[in-house]
């Protein structure tokens, strides 16, 4: 990726620092299914997708749950929060497809908020978004059944993966939603019964 497509995509941090950021840190181009960071691991990069997708989720007795999607131009605010307060991560991320992914120095961070205002305006703008998420979830657990939770899941995921069809992994859906696989499992079929999804071959797809 050239340089002026990397500044494109992080042009919210206006011009001069973002300038800073792209000389101060890493590029990588990350295969999909690689964990870049880990709970309880202390945080040493703050992410910022510049193309693919990564996901963010906590384990709770082996379970997993969904947090939220990093999409490109978005970074990750438990990572500012975890450097901020300097406490190990609280959550898990990993590539969901090959990802191109800047990652910004955490030791830099201290002298950045200093220094560039506009990066106040990242963090917050994260948060924000991120708040918007959890009372999206919130809303759709106490008020959605899961036949609705898992229709919404699956244009979510079709939406920001600009795929029509998707793998399909009861498990990982379960995972994602916050239930078992069983669960998951007789939803889709009662959607393929009633004709909102069609499924062949491990894939998904909403008719």
């Amino acid at each position: 990726m050239e340089k002026k497509e990397i500044i494109a995509k992080i042009s919210f941090l206006g011009i001069e620092l973002a300038e800073k950021v792209i000389q101060d840190s890493d590029i990588k181009e990350i295969a999909p299914g690689i964990e870049i960071l880990k709970e309880l691991q202390y945080v040493n990069y703050i992410p910022i997708v510049l193309e693919g997708l990564v996901k963010v989720y906590s384990k709770f007795e082996e379970r997993e749950l969904l947090l939220y999607y990093i999409q490109p131009s978005e970074s990750c605010v438990m990572s500012f929060s975890a450097v901020l307060q300097n406490q190990p991560s609280k959550v898990f991320a990993v590539t969901e497809k090959k990802s191109t992914i800047l990652l910004m120095p955490a030791s830099r961070l201290p002298f950045w908020l200093q220094s560039f205002p506009a990066i106040h305006k990242l963090f917050f703008r994260e948060y924000d978004k991120r708040y918007t998420d959890l009372l999206e979830t919130i809303h759709q657990v106490l008020f959605n059944n899961m036949d609705k939770r898992v229709i919404e899941y699956l244009v979510m995921k079709s939406k920001i993966t600009g795929e029509k069809k998707l793998g399909y992994s009861p498990t990982k859906i379960a995972g994602e939603l916050g239930t078992v696989r069983e669960v998951i499992s007789r939803v889709i079929k009662k959607l393929e019964e009633d004709g909102k999804v069609k499924i062949e071959k491990n894939i998904i797809e909403i008719v």
